[in-house]
């Protein structure tokens, strides 16, 4: 299932590529008066723990970037709508500048599947003549493209293209459908036009579809795997996305205006910034490294110095997330960040001072960089995301184990930066163990001594896109239906057990569960009270920027107060999310437990026949996925007209690849 890479040598978009095509964009799109709407899937049942403040408080990074890229193209006429914030919009209603948007996008992970389909079905009752330009993207599209498009031959539904690559793509595909045309021409039927010519086909990344007379999708043709942008400092510049979300409403219709700028921080307020993307492990339960094609990209320090100020000037944002696969796998991009915050810091200026980050990073990678851990924390480091996995290395080895690990710990609060495990919890691993580490909450507990303040663990899944990911389905590891109740896109949050050789699946539902009432509990909040483990060197070491009238001693017992109840705090919150998480959770272990279980032989594929253009096996389909085949029709059938070329018996058109 991993996505296969371009040939070595084309795997890279060339220098200068992406500013040059933004550039011709921008001469374009005087003589287009676009409208565009982008919508971020989400389905609120998966509102659990470890992610239940981000998910409502970053606005995420992936649809911001697309707003983004239409406003430096020159289509500020764009809309962002998160449905985190708005749950009933209807995009049948949506309106933009007075009218139906020219184009309309949804971007959606896997577990948000449902809610990506109700949109996209609901953009397709909009009248035909109306009807805007279907475009779908997001970590779902990437690895299972179609999915978005339906193949009931009753209910003619679906994306018109799904952009399976970065905003390159998205930007090139404008390019051809502008190029084609026509003044008060829609955009809908201007793609058409291009599909039909052959010009999307020159296009690496997409997947469209191709119907019959009736709207339905025979066949879908997928044009490849996408270059990559290799200076991610050719990327729009983030705060464009900012602009552009839809304010929180429960209205299924858009507002006037956007959300105002000195709004945006109360609704979102930790921003997302790309700084990294890559990883040099090679886990066979993680698609980052294939899609990423086995390179690893970064921006240059000053470029996410420039974002994070101009973020802060406009918005007031002053937390911050780096999207990052392994902030740590290139030592030297990373330094080169790392400096170029610290500098800002050093000579005061304020928004640099005042702003703190986190991303992740690995065990093995953390000690290598121990060295220049406080250059970090200079620049504004206060947390970080570690892949710890499993404790003892037996579930995957990236250079952990329990004593690294500790040691790792030691160093970042040595440092003034709070280590936050992620776990990841499977069969062979018990809930407590008497004489190790492998029992899951030996391993909690050992990390909790060790400083850490908050921690994720999640069930080992399937993920689309990763080396094992077939062959989870194949081995009868992946359950189908449980309880009469089937799988579905919300189920895989790594939250539920939806994988489990275990005789007892319920079991491991269960040590989930405990894992987590172990960690956040009234106990732990009492003693968080007494014994903060957010109380860490350099705790009040920062800079204070010059000119602010509020006293150094004043600000340092604040900050200090602040260190002594973080932990406190964040424990009331881990409590809050039981509440959430609790129930859904115990429900999903009824099930495991009553039965009956009915497990997959075979991983979901397309039950539309995919291709690439000249013919051959698609490259985001998996094994099993139907392939068009060419329809020969017998001289006894025929009629007695011959048809023309391109036209079947009954004069009915059909594809290139369906004729005889």
């Amino acid at each position: 299932m991993e996505l296969p890479s371009r040939s070595q040598g084309d795997q890279l978009l060339k220098p200068g590529e992406m500013a040059r095509l933004r550039l011709r964009l921008r001469n374009m799109a005087c003589r287009h008066d676009l409208t565009s709407v982008i919508a971020c899937a989400f389905d609120h049942r998966t509102r659990m723990l470890p992610f239940l403040y981000a998910d409502m408080q970053m606005a995420p990074a992936g649809v911001r970037a697309i707003g983004s890229a239409m406003v430096d193209a020159g289509f500020p006429k764009t809309r962002v709508v998160l449905q985190q914030w708005n749950p009933k919009f209807r995009p049948s209603q949506m309106r933009l500048d007075g009218r139906v948007p020219d184009l309309f996008m949804v971007s959606s992970m896997l577990l948000h599947t449902q809610p990506c389909r109700q949109l996209i079905r609901d953009a397709c009752r909009i009248a035909p003549e109306h009807r805007p330009l279907i475009l779908a993207g997001g970590p779902k599209v990437i690895y299972e493209p179609w999915d978005v498009f339906g193949s009931e031959p009753d209910d003619p539904w679906g994306a018109d293209v799904a952009v399976t690559g970065e905003e390159y793509v998205l930007l090139e595909l404008l390019e051809v459908v502008l190029s084609t045309r026509a003044e008060g021409e829609s955009m809908r039927s201007a793609f058409r036009r291009a599909r039909d010519g052959g010009a999307l086909d020159a296009v690496p990344g997409l997947v469209y579809s191709r119907t019959d007379a009736r709207g339905r999708v025979e066949e879908l043709v997928d044009t490849g795997i996408q270059r990559l942008l290799s200076d991610l400092d050719e990327l729009p510049h983030p705060a464009l996305g900012y602009e552009l979300l839809e304010a929180p409403s429960s209205e299924p219709t858009l507002a006037s205006a956007a959300l105002p700028a000195d709004r945006v921080r109360k609704h979102s307020r930790v921003g997302s910034l790309v700084m990294t993307l890559g990883c040099k492990f090679r886990c066979s339960y993680c698609p980052i490294p294939a899609y990423n094609q086995r390179q690893q990209r970064a921006k240059s320090g000053e470029r996410i110095a420039d974002e994070i100020e101009q973020i802060h000037d406009r918005f007031g944002i002053r937390l911050f997330f780096g999207c990052d696969d392994n902030f740590f796998a290139d030592a030297n991009r990373a330094l080169d960040i790392a400096e170029a915050l610290a500098r800002k810091v050093d000579a005061g200026s304020r928004p640099h001072c005042k702003v703190r980050w986190a991303t992740e990073a690995t065990i093995h990678d953390a000690i290598r960089m121990k060295e220049h851990l406080p250059l970090f924390r200079t620049a504004g480091l206060r947390a970080l995301w570690l892949g710890v996995e499993d404790l003892t290395g037996a579930l995957v080895q990236k250079g952990q184990n329990k004593d690294k690990t500790i040691e790792a710990f030691g160093l970042l609060r040595e440092s003034g930066i709070f280590p936050i495990p992620m776990l990841m919890h499977h069969d062979e691993q018990p809930l407590v163990s008497l004489r190790d580490h492998s029992g899951l909450l030996n391993q909690l507990k050992a990390l909790r001594k060790a400083g850490a303040v908050y921690m994720q663990v999640l069930m080992l899944t399937p993920a689309p896109g990763s080396k094992s990911y077939e062959d989870c389905f194949r081995s009868s590891l992946a359950l189908k239906r449980v309880g009469g109740q089937k799988i579905e896109g919300r189920h895989m949050s790594a939250l539920h057990v939806v994988a489990s050789r275990h005789g007892r699946p319920w079991t491991r539902q269960l040590n989930l569960i405990a894992a987590y009432a172990y960690f956040f509990n009234p106990l732990r909040l009492l003693a968080a009270m007494l014994f903060p483990k957010t109380w860490i060197p350099r705790v009040d070491e920062e800079a204070i920027p010059a000119g602010n009238s509020v006293p150094k001693l004043a600000r340092r017992m604040r900050r200090k107060l602040v260190a002594w109840f973080a932990d406190s705090a964040i424990q009331a919150v881990g409590i809050y999310g039981l509440f959430r998480t609790v129930p859904t959770l115990l429900r999903w272990t009824r099930r495991l437990c009553r039965g009956p279980i009915e497990r997959q032989t075979a991983a979901p594929t397309s039950r539309i026949p995919m291709r690439s253009p000249d013919g051959s096996p698609a490259s985001h389909a998996l094994g099993g996925t139907p392939v068009p085949i060419e329809k020969f029709v017998l001289p006894s059938q025929r009629d007695v007209r011959e048809p023309a070329r391109g036209e079947a018996a009954g004069g009915r058109r059909v594809p290139a690849t369906q004729r005889e």
